[in-house]
């Protein structure tokens, strides 16, 4: 680290005292030297360790760190290994933003990689934009953002409800109760779905928000009692979805008269609440450690060995796991020349690649990703049944939500 920065003081020193917010032309002249500083690219890894959603980040930073050892492994990109610097932000929006400006600031790295809630990203998201870095988002989420300083590589609520909405009113009825973590996602999720719900003529008996890492439903499991929905639609986090069910479980609720239909609820969830828990119940989502192709064989049977045979792939690894090669398809792309965020983003708008899932995209527009819908029902052994597959990959909607606003190259536009 200390060569790496006496690099980027010798290279600024021709150029005099300077401020780095005044003279952007300067900062991004000598942090592209910098971040390729003796033949490596520093990369953030940002995902929680600690803390309430630890229970799935852990599995994010994995997943991050895997395909970082594969392309050092083989050469890395264009000649340079990639130096990923890991932190811990601990579950908790205000370390995320602490850690994300050290990540930046102090160890000058071209593009970080991490978060898995919205209020996370919400968090970092104005040190990315003042420092002109670069944020690759992994995660599903709420959609309604639209900035040149994050990737978006997870799905948004078109490609995740669009089909499975009408699904669950066809299969099960119209009478629905939404419960959600209190935050920022599922409260945009539900408005989504809400809209979809009132285009197909159902209702919603119920809409409730818990505390992020709530373990308490008994109030919860009497009042699905007393209402008998049709369906309940879960956007429950962390280690809260793991209660839920595990709650849900032990009233002796039926999922084959009253599932929970989940935007949240992976294999990685499954496996620490067993899969008695979650059997019967269903999920949406791009990606199941089920697909079958030679990409997600490979991709299980590397993160198996990598990490140990009892573990997981899931719906948020699979896009931490694949965008770290989209990143290096963009780096390759510039030919060793200028690697500062501004050039990667260029480079990666409409880079595609075989990914666990099918083929993804990224759309130059809004920088969020085209993906492949899927629905799955969970087993009893902790692993989903795919039941319905989109025909094509979907293009993302980030604003679907609000049609009178648009996310495009140039920014947010309103028509």
């Amino acid at each position: 680290m200390k060569s790496n920065r006496r690099s980027f003081l010798k290279a600024t020193a021709a150029f005099g005292t300077v401020s780095l917010v005044g003279f952007p032309h300067i900062w991004n002249k000598n942090s592209s030297l910098a971040y390729a500083a003796d033949g490596e690219i520093k990369v953030g890894v940002l995902f929680s360790l600690t803390g309430t959603t630890a229970i799935i980040e852990e599995s994010l930073n994995k997943a991050t760190i895997m395909a970082i050892e594969e392309i050092n492994a083989a050469g890395g990109i264009n000649g340079r290994k990639l130096v990923p610097v890991v932190e811990d932000p601990a579950s908790d929006p205000a370390t995320f933003a602490e850690k994300a400006r050290k990540l930046v600031l102090s160890d000058k790295c071209v593009s970080v990689f991490g978060s898995y809630t919205s209020a996370s990203r919400k968090a970092v998201l104005p040190v990315f934009e003042k420092q002109n870095n670069l944020y690759w988002y992994p995660t599903l989420y709420e959609g309604r953002e639209c900035s040149k300083n994050v990737i978006y590589t997870g799905a948004v609520p078109n490609q995740q409800q669009d089909d499975f909405v009408p699904w669950l009113v066809e299969k099960f009825g119209k009478r629905w109760y939404l419960i959600g973590s209190n935050y920022i996602y599922p409260k945009e999720e539900n408005n989504y779905c809400k809209k979809l719900l009132a285009e197909l003529g159902a209702e919603v008996v119920a809409e409730e928000y818990v505390p992020l890492g709530h373990s308490e439903f008994s109030s919860v499991i009497n009042k699905l009692k007393a209402e008998k929905p049709n369906v309940i639609f879960s956007t429950v986090v962390g280690d809260s979805v793991v209660a839920l069910h595990r709650q849900y479980h032990a009233a002796g609720l039926d999922p084959e008269k009253m599932p929970m239909a989940s935007l949240t609820t992976s294999e990685n969830e499954v496996a620490a609440m067993g899969g008695e828990a979650a059997a019967g119940h269903f999920t949406s989502a791009p990606y199941f450690m089920v697909w079958d192709s030679p990409e997600n064989h490979k991709f299980v049977d590397a993160y198996k060995k990598r990490w140990g045979g009892d573990k997981v792939t899931h719906f948020v690894s699979e896009p931490s796991y694949f965008q770290i090669y989209l990143f290096k398809q963009a780096v390759e792309k510039l030919a060793g020349s200028d690697i500062s965020p501004n050039a990667i983003r260029e480079a990666v708008k409409g880079q595609e690649l075989v990914a666990p899932q099918g083929k993804v995209r990224i759309e130059p527009e809004n920088l969020h990703s085209w993906l492949w819908p899927k629905i799955g029902q969970c087993q009893a052994d902790g692993q989903f049944k795919i039941l319905k597959q989109s025909a094509n990959w979907l293009e993302p909607s980030p604003y679907k939500a609000y049609p009178n606003q648009h996310c495009t190259a140039e920014g947010l536009k309103q028509s």
